[in-house]
């Protein structure tokens, strides 16, 4: 059965709230999210995803924390309330029921298939229920709003796809005139893999992330602990294969990227010595200056007259995206014989 189709191209995507964010969750993803609030103005939905977090959460106030700080850091980088909706995902109950109703047509094989489960598995992560369930919540917040568009890496496209099995198997099951559920489809980010200060992909769970909002002697001393070869000053460096170039590939143009191969290539720069330290002192000031005018609304933001616009943007947004929920669950009650 085809799926219902929807009348204007809607985009959704979730927000962890696992902690300070970092130059891996901007480039990866946050900064797509703000350019689609322009592209799609009006449907461009973000939830901050709290029930999601309880799997691996289980401290209240550091919930709490997380939750404010996703919404401070989006609100600081540029999301604007009158183009896109910011919410916390517990403020949508209507996913919890529509999750329910989705699993009663989810076979447990579509579940136990799903890579994030197994990797946590391999990882020797005691498995909850929440745990297996996970991708079924997450169905549920993409099909509540009638998403059709959803921002992803590589590693979340296994969740939109379950999304798209579980939207067909509900209308075949349920739907025998009209599809009920709108089919998602992923919507591939274009940025690349951010290293870490190790050369890993940067990711809190290897404790190697730069924050987005550092700045000044800390953010230098962090920058200063980049992972580098022993090649000595003076002498040519590897540019291709360095980590500061690649993360100095997402603050320069294609002009001072070139200069900067060039210093790489000579090992020296206006006729002196240039080594890592010179490459790691001019990505820290990089940083700085990118996130300068963001890092001053954020600290407005956590204001008290700031918390409070915080706050009211979750609500009215909570408000709106609920109506858009309770929307899908009345066709979706309807079509199960609930009303």
């Amino acid at each position: 059965m085809s799926s219902r189709v929807a009348t204007n191209p809607r985009v959704l995507s979730g927000i962890q709230p696992s902690g300070t964010l970092h130059l891996g969750n901007y480039f990866g993803a946050i900064r797509q999210h703000i350019a689609l609030q322009d592209q799609h103005p009006g449907q461009a939905l973000y939830f901050i995803a709290d029930f999601h977090a309880l799997t691996t959460l289980r401290n209240a106030d550091a919930l709490r924390t997380n939750v404010f700080e996703a919404a401070v850091t989006y609100l600081a980088l540029g999301l604007d309330p009158a183009r896109a909706l910011l919410f916390r995902q517990s403020d949508v109950p209507e996913v919890t029921e529509l999750a329910w109703l989705l699993a009663t047509v989810t076979g447990m094989g579509l579940l136990e298939r799903a890579h994030s489960y197994k990797d946590k598995l391999a990882n020797g992560i005691t498995p909850s229920v929440g745990l297996f369930f996970y991708p079924v919540l997450m169905a549920a917040d993409i099909l509540a709003y009638d998403t059709t568009l959803v921002p992803v890496g590589k590693d979340q496209l296994q969740h939109v796809e379950i999304a798209q099995d579980m939207t067909t198997h509900f209308n075949e099951a349920f739907a025998a005139a009209d599809p009920v559920l709108v089919r998602p489809e992923p919507l591939a980010a274009k940025a690349g893999v951010v290293p870490g200060i190790d050369g890993r992909k940067m990711s809190k769970s290897y404790d190697n992330t730069l924050p987005l909002f550092e700045s000044g002697k800390k953010l230098r001393k962090m920058v200063g602990q980049i992972v580098t070869d022993s090649t000595p000053l003076g002498e040519p460096l590897p540019f291709a294969t360095c980590n500061v170039g690649a993360l100095l590939q997402l603050f320069c143009d294609a002009a001072e990227i070139e200069q900067v191969k060039h210093w790489y290539r000579d090992g020296r720069r206006d006729g002196a010595p240039f080594g890592y330290g010179h490459a790691k002192m001019l990505l820290a000031d990089k940083i700085d200056h990118y996130f300068a005018p963001a890092r001053a609304r954020r600290e407005r933001l956590l204001t008290t007259e700031g918390r409070a616009e915080v706050e009211a943007v979750l609500a009215h947004s909570a408000g709106k995206a609920r109506v858009l929920a309770q929307h899908t669950l009345d066709r979706c009650r309807r079509a199960c014989g609930l009303r």
